[in-house]
């Protein structure tokens, strides 16, 4: 067969087939951005094991709403399965994590059943009471973020999408906004105004940073007064001009988070590069008002009206890789302010972030046996192989079971 009428040539001819197809300059999106970035493996691995501690603390929830036992059946656990979006059955989950599952046979149906360990039990109460003890950390985070919105008010909704993140408690429209009434103030049913602006809170976080490199390394203000702390992956590529580009971005002015201004706009701003550098300081005060300083790249939509951001999130977060890193190791995408961690750790830590970093390690001990694990699992063996002991003086002693037996005793007996 001829090559020029062959099928796969059909619409060539002498004329086109040596004419040469026009080349394309390739898209640049939010979506190529997310996908040629450079990957930090100290993120991404932190956020492998936060996704297992989300995990657990999902299970958590799920056998708390049963109010029946402590106890759940691994029966009844295994149709959990795609709610938690598991790709290994529930009872290989659970034994992989023994520090924070408990399974084990139950006495009397003989089927084995999961609860939670003694220790996790704990771990979760303490981060419910230092959040309690942290009370008047919430208050000031809540009023910062009051007085960087446009109008001086923030949707509820809002604040219920990042309440775990800025450490506020379940009830905090009560505790927190009900009980402050001096700071805060109830529009309706869904949105809080701030009552009185404190000066003293006016200071964003990065400006202490800027301060701090104006006094101990003895930089300009020329160059510090505008400038962020800003620190590239290992194996960034600096392509040319891009140096230039960055000095003379960190002294590009724009007006700061906490300058008022009845309505923040692009052209009042000065330019759409003052704009943009404004709703950064703007994100980099909200991360660094955060617990764990991360958060949900959706959840930071929910307060695009209030903070008056009016650009994509996504890709202005992308176009800036020295500041915020987006992970997306994960179910959504994840942001982290870069400067705040140093090899998966924060910097400055704080008591809530303690509290869930301890269980977190609980988590990552996975299989490996320590010394109270070992008293545990001794203990457990006695108890299993004590049905019933009689004292001296006629008392009996087992496990946990002994109670019921005596008073099934108790109702036979005439």
């Amino acid at each position: 067969m001829n090559f020029l009428h062959s099928p796969r040539h059909r619409f060539l001819s002498p004329f086109t087939l040596f004419i040469q197809r026009r080349w394309k300059k390739p898209t640049v999106s939010a979506q190529t951005r997310l996908e040629d970035r450079v990957r930090d493996p100290h993120f991404d691995k932190l956020m492998t094991h936060l996704n297992r501690l989300y995990l657990v603390l999902e299970i958590h929830h799920l056998m708390s709403t049963r109010k029946r036992a402590p106890f759940v059946s691994l029966t009844l656990m295994s149709r959990w399965r795609n709610i938690l979006g598991l790709n290994v059955p529930v009872g290989s989950f659970l034994h992989k994590y023994p520090h924070v599952f408990d399974v084990f046979v139950h006495p009397f149906r003989r089927n084995t059943c999961c609860r939670i360990t003694k220790k996790m039990k704990e771990l979760i109460l303490l981060e419910g009471v230092v959040v309690r003890q942290q009370e008047m950390e919430a208050v000031k985070r809540v009023k910062k973020l009051l007085m960087m919105s446009v109008n001086g008010t923030l949707r509820l909704h809002a604040l219920r999408m990042v309440r775990r993140e800025l450490g506020l408690p379940e009830d905090f429209r009560d505790s927190i906004l009900g009980k402050f009434s001096g700071d805060f103030k109830l529009v309706g049913l869904e949105v809080v105004e701030l009552v009185d602006w404190d000066a003293e809170l006016g200071l964003a976080e990065v400006e202490k940073w800027r301060e701090r490199e104006y006094t101990e390394k003895w930089l300009s203000e020329f160059e510090t007064k505008f400038a962020f702390p800003i620190g590239f992956p290992t194996g960034f590529k600096i392509e040319r001009g891009f140096r230039e580009r960055l000095k003379n971005w960190q002294r590009l002015s724009y007006t700061k988070p906490y300058e008022r201004k009845e309505v923040v706009r692009v052209r009042t701003c000065g330019g759409i590069e003052r704009y943009e550098k404004r709703v950064v300081a703007v994100l980099h005060e909200l991360l660094s008002l955060t617990v764990e300083k991360m958060v949900e790249v959706d959840q930071l939509v929910h307060f695009r009206r209030d903070l008056g951001i009016e650009v994509n999130v996504r890709e202005l977060l992308l176009r800036h890789p020295g500041i915020f890193y987006i992970s997306t190791k994960g179910k959504t995408l994840i942001v982290f302010l870069r400067e705040a961690y140093r090899k998966g750790g924060l910097i400055e830590p704080n008591p809530v972030y303690e509290a869930r970093r301890s269980m977190l390690d609980l988590v990552l001990l996975g299989c490996r046996k320590t010394r109270k694990l070992l008293v545990g699992d001794e203990a457990k063996e006695e108890s299993n192989a004590v049905v019933c002991e009689v004292n001296e003086e006629g008392e009996r002693q087992g496990d946990w079971v002994i109670p019921f037996l005596e008073n099934c005793e108790q109702s036979r007996s005439p």
